[in-house]
Formats: C-alpha cells, sequence, structure tokens
C-alpha cells in the first residue's frame, strides 16, 4: 500500500497536543500542578494571616477564587501552551524534512517513508507505540517523535487503520 500526502504545520501541531494529552508523565505533570498550586495559594493565605495579622477570610477568600480557577481552567492553559511552544518550534528553522509532501510505502516487512529531503525506512517492529486521534494516525518510532499520517488526505481512512492496528500488534 503506498499513501501520498501533504504534512502541514497543523498536523505537526495536533501531534503534539494528541501526545501531550495521552502521555502518562504529562498526565501525571498536569495532575500533579492542578492540584498542588491551589494548596499552596490556601497554604499562602494561612500564613500570611498569621504573620501579617490580617484577618484570615481577607487572604482566604480572594486566594481560594484563584485556588478554583487555576484548578478548573490550568488544562486548557496547559495545552495551549503546548500549542503555542510547537508552533514557535516549527517555525524556528528549515523543516522542510518533517512538513511538505511524503510517500509513505507499507510493505510486509515494515515502511517507508520518503520527503522532501530524503527516505527513512522502518521495521514494522520499530514501531514502538501506535495512535490515533480524529485527524491523524501516529506511528511512533521514539517515546517522543511519530511518523504522522493526516486522515484528511487519506480516500479510506478505516482501511489504513484496520491495516495498521494489524500489522501493530501491540
Amino acid at each position: 500500500m503506498e499513501l501520498n500526502y501533504k504534512l502541514t504545520e497543523e498536523d505537526y501541531i495536533g501531534f503534539n497536543l494528541f501526545h501531550a494529552k495521552n502521555s502518562k508523565a504529562i498526565k501525571k505533570q498536569i495532575t500533579l500542578q492542578r492540584i498542588l498550586v491551589p494548596v499552596m495559594y490556601i497554604v499562602l493565605a494561612i500564613l500570611a494571616a498569621y504573620f501579617l495579622d490580617v484577618p484570615f477570610l481577607v487572604l482566604f477568600i480572594p486566594l481560594l477564587a484563584v485556588a478554583i480557577l487555576w484548578f478548573l481552567f490550568y488544562p486548557a492553559y496547559f495545552y495551549r501552551l503546548i500549542k503555542r511552544n510547537a508552533t514557535k518550534m516549527i517555525r524556528e528553522g528549515k523543516n522542510d524534512a518533517l512538513l511538505g509532501q511524503h510517500t509513505m510505502i507499507f510493505t510486509e516487512h515494515g515502511l517507508r517513508e520518503i520527503s522532501p529531503k530524503g527516505e527513512m525506512s522502518l521495521s514494522w517492529s520499530g514501531i514502538e507505540n501506535y495512535g490515533e486521534d480524529d485527524s491523524g494516525f501516529y506511528l511512533y518510532n521514539s517515546g517522543m517523535s511519530a511518523l504522522i499520517i493526516p486522515k484528511r488526505e487519506l480516500r479510506d481512512t478505516e482501511g489504513v487503520g484496520s491495516f495498521l492496528a494489524e500489522k501493530i500488534r501491540l
């Protein structure tokens, strides 16, 4: 099977968001930050009330409001930050090998990706993980990088998905 597609900046950003939303380490980091920062605000209110001789509720109520807002909106802020940083990174240098026209050829033994800057071959056992969302298929060749196949460029997304699921048995 041979696929021809064009990778765009949006595809790269989409992969980074997918990775952030599905990575155990990042999920743990978000949960930790989502809980610890509000706790620190509340502890700050207690300490400030004690040492500054200010009525407790005068400090506690505004800091509690900030803590609640942090807890509610931190994940959205974090993912927006991921998107902004991915956009900056992609625009930072030459990314001719990453973006642009790609051809991926699937064989019984693996795959071959051809980009404007070269070729890469990978056996099926070299795929460490496989991910999929509404916008693409992600074939992880390491813990943090993947070959991106955008679904908008495919005629038969279900066929490609079932083919990949059959070949990549994780």
